[in-house]
């Protein structure tokens, strides 16, 4: 069979379980089981796949087609324009988790002329953020933190691929119990799923997925309400905290943010779609020193 009537033929496979973006899957499938960019891809469609390849990558349309996440199945997932190892046990990142690194750099665009920040990436996962951070502000210190070691093992993995393991300091523990010094900037993608809504995910994510990773408590806001508690003495005088946020948590964190840090700007950022996604709470006014 040649490739461009595999390619037609497992497009239509997936299509027809209703899998979103079906050619683009079979196309990073093809890719996976022949170890091939996507440009070489379209220059071999005229070339016929070994029946070998065809009983794998039938093997490969079955693990998707039991829902199986096309990231774990492939092993990797790009984020923010970087391509990242993934796998089974450690959260896959998202587009939505993008816009914390949009903030973040907003900020040290803005409040960093004379001097380079530290930044802790906490609840790192596979270190998407943290590394995107480090290949951005190749001269920021920058702490990534996770209570998973199977998490943090992935994360050195991903720190090594992109040369960035001498800047991005991997820390285990919860939260920022395990940050040595204060730091300028803490961003958090914590677990912010309702627990009742659990059940009602995807079978790709809630078959797959750490669910550790995605329990937030009863209203999604537990792990956001204990790091925002904990950031005393751990954030230099006009530091930032950037935390994602779920669609429709936006005014329920932010009414909580600003009763518990009465002297904080607190402020919401919307994704794409319109809804707040990042809660800011900036310690001091503008004008304060930083440390």
């Amino acid at each position: 069979m040649m490739l461009k009537e595999t390619l037609h033929q497992a497009s239509t496979t997936l299509a027809s379980a209703a899998i979103e973006d079906a050619r683009l899957e079979a196309e990073l499938l093809l890719m996976h089981l022949l170890g091939i960019d996507r440009a070489q891809l379209y220059c071999r469609l005229d070339e016929k796949l070994p029946p070998s390849d065809v009983h794998t990558l039938d093997k490969l349309l079955k693990r998707r087609l039991g829902h199986e996440p096309i990231a774990y199945i492939i092993g990797h997932r790009e984020f923010f324009g970087n391509d990242f190892y993934v796998a089974p046990g450690v959260l896959i990142p998202r587009p939505e988790s993008e816009l914390l690194v949009d903030k973040a750099l907003d900020f040290v665009s803005r409040r960093f002329p004379h001097r380079d920040p530290v930044v802790t990436d906490i609840g790192t996962g596979c270190g998407a953020i943290a590394i995107s951070l480090a290949l951005l502000l190749p001269q920021a210190k920058i702490y990534a933190t996770d209570v998973s070691p199977h998490a943090l093992e992935m994360a050195a993995k991903n720190c090594e691929r992109h040369q960035v393991r001498d800047r991005v300091h991997l820390l285990e523990g919860d939260l920022l119990d395990p940050l040595p010094e204060p730091v300028d900037i803490i961003i958090a993608n914590l677990p912010y799923v309702k627990d009742a809504d659990l059940s009602h995910l995807s079978a790709e994510i809630r078959e797959f997925e750490p669910l550790a990773a995605l329990s937030g408590g009863e209203d999604g806001l537990d792990k956001v309400r204990q790091l925002l508690s904990r950031v005393g003495g751990k954030l230099c005088p006009g530091g930032l905290v950037l935390v994602e946020i779920a669609a429709g948590q936006g005014q329920a964190a932010a009414s909580w943010a600003s009763s518990l840090l009465p002297e904080t700007r607190v402020e919401l950022a919307s994704d794409l779609g319109g809804w707040d996604r990042v809660l800011f709470v900036n310690l001091v006014d503008n004008d304060r020193a930083l440390c």
